[in-house]
């Protein structure tokens, strides 16, 4: 194992550089400047030359690439173009707000899905089985933005439940009560979602599990019925599992810049969006780098977990 984790750390590297090096040049590569976006109409031509050249967008684009990758070798992301800070801050500001709402869906979602998924494989071509389904297929195909409207419109135009954005009271004393009132709405669509694609594939797998001879033969000896489906069963279903979660992980991120977006949560999706649209290319490439090292840190600690549900699986 620790051979395994040696090479897969030093893979990380070129795969990191690769990233950097594509990103880059579609970011800077994309139509219009930053600097368009900071002058006014009636700026002279002489002071967009100087702003460019204070920006360092003056020089060829292979040039900022290198500049930018030394810079990054040396623990420095740069410094926003729209706020004039460093963006380790910028990002950082952002991280918890992204980590609650992601964190908090994913765990829901889990809850949700384990036992729908399994009772749904139990319980197949029954009521139950089929609601889940539908349930299921309503997660994954119902768009973010679809359900974050209709949620706003009902509970908090209508009933007055619940605050349609923001992550805390203007105001208030920014309690946890308080951020758990604003997290509903948000963590309900993205766990609605997570939910419906976990459904359908611990269904599949606990059918297939159910199946095997090992498991009607613990049956046949007297094993009781809870030994087999929680402990025999279970847990070789939850090879599949651990792969969704491991890839959830970082694509969470993205599917959270739109919820993040309509509720106005100031987390890394909204703050994607935003240097968007001000063109703040280190904030995005931070932004990219950082979502890089997050699926292939997802993908190294999904291996681990196959090991440690699975001890037929060696690395070497």
């Amino acid at each position: 194992m620790k051979n395994y984790l040696i090479r897969r750390l030093m893979m990380m590297i070129p795969i990191l550089f690769g990233v950097t090096f594509v990103t880059f040049f579609i970011v800077y590569l994309a139509p219009g400047s930053p600097v368009d976006l900071m002058i006014g109409p009636n700026t002279t031509p002489e002071a967009r030359e100087a702003m460019t050249r204070s920006l360092g967008l003056d020089a060829p684009v292979y040039r900022q690439y290198f500049a930018w990758l030394g810079n990054i070798l040396r623990g420095n992301l740069g410094y926003s173009f729209s706020s004039f800070r460093p963006v380790t801050q910028v990002i950082g500001e952002r991280i918890p707000a992204t980590f609650i709402l992601m964190g908090s869906a994913l765990l829901i979602g889990i809850l949700i899905a384990i036992p729908l998924g399994v009772l749904s494989a139990l319980k197949q071509h029954s009521v139950f089985d089929y609601a889940a389904t539908v349930l299921a297929f309503f997660g994954v195909s119902a768009p973010n933005f679809f359900l974050g409207l209709g949620l706003i419109f009902i509970f908090s135009i209508k009933l007055r439940m619940f605050p349609s954005s923001g992550m805390f009271t203007l105001g208030g004393d920014r309690s946890v009560p308080d951020i758990i009132h604003h997290l509903a709405l948000p963590c309900t669509i993205l766990a609605t979602a997570i939910a419906g694609r976990f459904i359908r594939y611990i269904r599949s797998s606990m059918l297939d599990i159910l199946q095997q001879d090992y498991l009607r033969t613990a049956a046949s000896k007297g094993v009781p019925f809870i030994t087999c489906i929680g402990i025999h069963a279970f847990r070789n279903a939850l090879l599949p599992l651990i792969t969704l979660v491991g890839l959830e992980i970082p694509s969470l991120l993205g599917g959270a810049v739109i919820v993040e977006r309509i509720f106005s949560w100031p987390g890394i999706g909204r703050l994607t969006i935003d240097s968007i649209l001000v063109r703040d290319y280190p904030v995005l490439m931070g932004l990219n780098l950082m979502t890089a090292g997050m699926v292939i840190f997802s993908s190294l600690i999904t291996d681990i977990l196959y090991a440690a549900a699975d001890p037929r699986i060696k690395y070497r």
